[in-house]
């Protein structure tokens, strides 16, 4: 069996050989990929085990780019490099080695769930699914509400970040604005609604501190049909009560995927689904790799999620 390697392969927007670790499936049959995410302020070099044990276990092609690292630099942070980085991970696989063109899935949780739920909206066509947790959808409502949630106004913090990747203030200079819309998934997601199947799940707990949970239930709401999107009301109650509206509560047997993290709020519009559950800023790696197992290209999308079976959530930095 080969081992997890660092490789290099070619972005082409900018014709820069990008890192990425890399771990091939097994055998002489084309096999599913995973495109899996580093979180807000990662690169490559740690927070990776949950994915890798995941793709192991299911015998697929496994890659986990750079894509430009943390998020604090204008090359960085939902760029059209990070985009080029990201479609160029899956041609490296594909012209190297056996890939099944039905599976090809894309995972990642907080500044992770951001560039997923991006790269959904940007480049719908490539994926069979894609599985986002705890995504900043907004980049510059959440810099905004970073400033916020700081016990230290002046402290560097996520804000920072944003201001240094987007040139300044988005709240205060027009051009930085514009390059946080661009770089925001909620600008690009209604292009998307249809044309990808999409999971987002988050702890109701999040944004205490953290990323609010509106932003990923204004994701939903961005490839849902009118009739079945969260109205403004309930996701302000959400976000301040860390609770879900009584007339919202999911009613149905629980998941038995999401074991102690239990259902709060689940809904269906299309090809898209949003699960809100007891936790925080967290990523669930079963219920995450046991629904994108689950989903072909071409087909219906498949609500399901497997058994139980990981001790805890993957807490994730943002």
């Amino acid at each position: 069996m080969e081992e997890l390697k660092k490789i290099t392969y070619l972005s082409k927007l900018d014709n820069s050989m990008q890192p990425a670790l890399f771990l091939p499936a097994e055998g002489n049959e084309p096999r599913p990929l995973a495109v899996c995410l580093h979180t807000w302020s990662y690169g490559i070099d740690k927070a990776y085990d949950h994915f890798l044990e995941r793709c192991k276990e299911r015998n697929w092609h496994f890659i986990f780019p750079y894509f430009r690292g943390p998020n604090k630099t204008p090359q960085a942070c939902g760029s059209d490099l990070v985009v080029s980085d990201l479609e160029c991970a899956i041609d490296f696989v594909r012209e190297n080695y056996l890939l099944d063109e039905s599976k090809i899935y894309l995972v990642g949780g907080s500044g992770g769930g951001h560039a997923a739920l991006l790269m959904a909206g940007r480049r719908p066509e490539l994926w069979t699914a894609v599985s986002a947790w705890c995504p900043i959808t907004d980049v510059a409502k959440w810099c905004a509400e970073i400033s916020v949630m700081k016990p230290n106004p002046e402290d560097r913090s996520y804000d920072y970040d944003i201001m240094d990747a987007c040139g300044g203030d988005p709240a205060k200079d027009e051009k930085a604005a514009k390059e946080a819309a661009h770089r925001s998934p909620l600008t690009h997601l209604p292009g998307a609604k249809g044309k990808v199947t999409v999971e987002i799940g988050t702890g109701i707990h999040d944004g205490h501190p953290g990323v609010p949970v509106s932003h990923a239930v204004r994701a939903f709401n961005a490839l849902a049909s009118e009739k079945d999107r969260v109205s403004e009301e309930d996701m302000e109650y959400m976000d301040k009560m860390e609770a879900i509206p009584e007339h919202l509560k999911f009613r149905d047997a629980d998941d038995p995927a999401f074991g102690p993290c239990k259902v709060l709020f689940r809904r269906i519009s299309g090809r898209v689904r949003i699960t809100l559950f007891e936790g925080g800023h967290d990523l669930l790696p079963g219920p995450a790799f046991g629904w994108l197992e689950r989903q072909t290209r071409n087909a219906e999308p498949v609500w399901e999620s497997g058994e139980f079976y990981d001790i805890k959530p993957t807490e994730l930095t943002k």
